[in-house]
């Protein structure tokens, strides 16, 4: 049976060997698309309970090179559009947004809501919440200074979030980037985990972790 291009990476390269993130981007380098320019994901197993609550790992992060994706941000504001506008959002608007959003309308990648819109925004909660997208006071995506959360949104902030699995997967940048600014992102994310870390999780903290690019293999790597 003939050999599919993953098959065969995965056959010249080592997947059991656990690498540094440093040396994981430089294995993958050569096996990048040259029709588009890949992102570097990478993937944290964390020794958590998720259906205890307080053990949900859930946040924002900038990172320090930003992620090299466009992002296009939402704000849903009657009173600080011009603000928004000012800071770069690509889609601005009330109730009229709201009604716009309800009718399947989300050509965005990050919504920012004003206090006063949240009452009204549960009429598009079905709408925002399958796709992540709904705003949340903790996440700072609710809030009055929206020309703030709009350019942190627009510089490279990611969210991270621990699946059912209690693993976390976030795309840390662009195979473009020099190694060394992936690497800083890498451990950014990382030392965030470390940081969020439930007190009452038992035992050990970080279980393993991964890199791999869009259509590349999963490579083990140090969480140091």
């Amino acid at each position: 049976m003939k050999q599919t291009k993953r098959q065969k990476t995965l056959v010249e390269l080592n997947k059991d060997k656990v690498y540094s993130v440093a040396d994981a981007i430089e294995a993958l380098r050569p096996y990048c698309s040259k029709k588009f320019d890949e992102t570097l994901e990478i993937s944290v197993r964390l020794g958590i309970d998720v259906t205890k609550n307080d053990q949900n790992i859930r946040g924002m992060l900038s990172l320090p090179n930003g992620t090299g994706k466009t992002v296009r941000v939402a704000v849903f504001t009657e009173n600080n559009q011009e603000d928004a506008k000012k800071a770069g959002a690509d889609v601005i608007g009330g109730e009229d947004l709201i009604a716009r959003v309800a009718d399947g309308f989300v050509e965005f990648d990050r919504v920012i809501a004003t206090p006063d819109m949240m009452p009204k925004m549960s009429r598009v909660a079905r709408v925002l919440g399958p796709k992540g997208l709904m705003p949340n006071p903790k996440l700072g995506t609710v809030t009055t200074n929206v020309a703030e959360a709009v350019k942190i949104a627009k510089a490279g902030q990611i969210e991270y979030r621990a699946d059912k699995g209690g693993i976390v997967h976030a795309g840390i940048g662009k195979m473009s980037f020099a190694t060394d600014k992936l690497v800083e992102n890498a451990n950014a994310l990382l030392d965030q985990l470390k940081k969020v870390k439930p007190a009452s999780s038992k035992g050990q903290y970080i279980l393993g972790c991964s890199v791999a690019t869009t259509q590349g293999p999963g490579l083990k790597v140090e969480a140091k």
